[in-house]
């Protein structure tokens, strides 16, 4: 059954965080708040856990799961980036942005798309899960909560405990989200392909 957590959305509580990271290292699933919608989200190295976000959303081998990071610093151990690159991930983040980016060995084969060998990166400008990044000192592997047959994800974090104590280790609730997804960009081949516009501004990325 999971916790539930109500936390400050722009000063959350660091013993509530603190706990929250506790529960994703000992292998727990959590629904936590992003700059675009809610998400699932657990350890990246946690073969079982992914599989149980996987299970909630029904997803199968060919949708790939995202990195979300806490800084450029962070997500370097992870993706490869030229100058080309680099500089276009530096200008949307953190922010509303998923990039498409050629992974290192750091990222385990079964998180990649594996003919490209690239994986989704993501750094949100959110300081709850800005504070529970930081705690956890690495990544998540991350899915938005878009629960099956159903188009938009849930945005209520009442409603995200209702649909899923049974399936979730903790929701983390600090309010609503914008919910507008994040513009996905494919930087794996040059030049940049805006994949899927949200709520982040090409222009921003000097990609308009």
């Amino acid at each position: 059954m999971a916790q539930y957590f109500n936390v400050h959305p722009k000063d959350p509580q660091p013993r509530l965080i603190r706990h929250a990271a506790d529960i994703v290292r000992d292998g727990g699933v959590i629904a936590y708040p992003t700059d675009s919608s809610y998400a699932l989200g657990c350890r990246l190295g946690d073969i079982e856990a992914a599989d149980r976000m996987r299970a909630i959303r029904r997803l199968g081998d060919k949708h790939f799961l995202t990195l979300v990071c806490g800084d450029l610093a962070d997500a370097g151990r992870f993706v490869r980036l030229d100058n080309w690159q680099f500089r276009i991930v530096r200008q949307g983040i953190p922010g509303a942005f998923t990039f498409v980016l050629p992974a290192t060995r750091e990222v385990p084969r079964r998180h990649l798309n594996r003919k490209r060998n690239t994986v989704g990166l993501r750094v949100p400008d959110h300081p709850v899960v800005r504070a529970l990044l930081a705690e956890l000192g690495e990544p998540l592997l991350s899915t938005t909560l878009i629960l099956p047959n159903e188009e938009a994800p849930l945005n209520d974090p009442d409603v995200i405990r209702e649909r899923l104590e049974e399936s979730l280790d903790l929701v983390i609730d600090a309010g609503p989200c914008v919910a507008v997804p994040t513009t996905v960009v494919d930087l794996s081949s040059e030049p940049a392909t805006i994949v899927r516009p949200g709520g982040g501004d090409p222009a921003r990325l000097g990609l308009i």
